[in-house]
């Protein structure tokens, strides 16, 4: 089951420079991590004051073969993906490929968080969107 939104994924060359205008949209730095199977950098910026919102993730190539190293030279920065948090990993995938998505990943991988396990999956029309789901293990 879909619980909620974890985060927006934004991607960019320059993670650095976006501290500036988050800070002012009232967001802090969190927590940051790496998805080495996907070769990106993460940070992770949210509002201090309502933790249950979703979290802006800035997303940063680590490799010249990174995914994202792609998508930025196709789509420049800016949005990169939603990612949804779920209950259960490989029901979600299977129910949303009947519903039209295309899975990305073979198999679940380890996010940029303690305890992340994520696949990524696309839907091409109508609206080109790349959407992550995130599961975490129990605390």
């Amino acid at each position: 089951m879909i619980i909620g939104i974890d985060h927006i994924g934004l991607a960019t060359h320059e993670p650095a420079a976006l501290a500036g205008p988050l800070a002012a949209l009232g967001l802090s730095h969190t927590d940051a991590g790496v998805a080495l199977t996907y070769q990106v950098g993460c940070q992770f910026w949210s509002d201090p004051r309502r933790r249950t919102q979703p979290a802006v993730e800035i997303v940063s190539p680590l490799a010249s073969d990174s995914t994202v190293t792609r998508h930025l030279a196709t789509r420049g920065p800016g949005l990169h993906h939603v990612a949804f948090r779920v209950d259960q990993l490989d029901a979600e995938v299977n129910r949303l490929r009947r519903e039209g998505f295309s899975s990305v990943d073979d198999r679940p991988h380890p996010g940029a968080r303690p305890g992340m396990r994520v696949r990524f999956l696309y839907l091409r029309h109508p609206s080109s969107l790349l959407v992550e789901l995130v599961e975490y293990a129990p605390a």
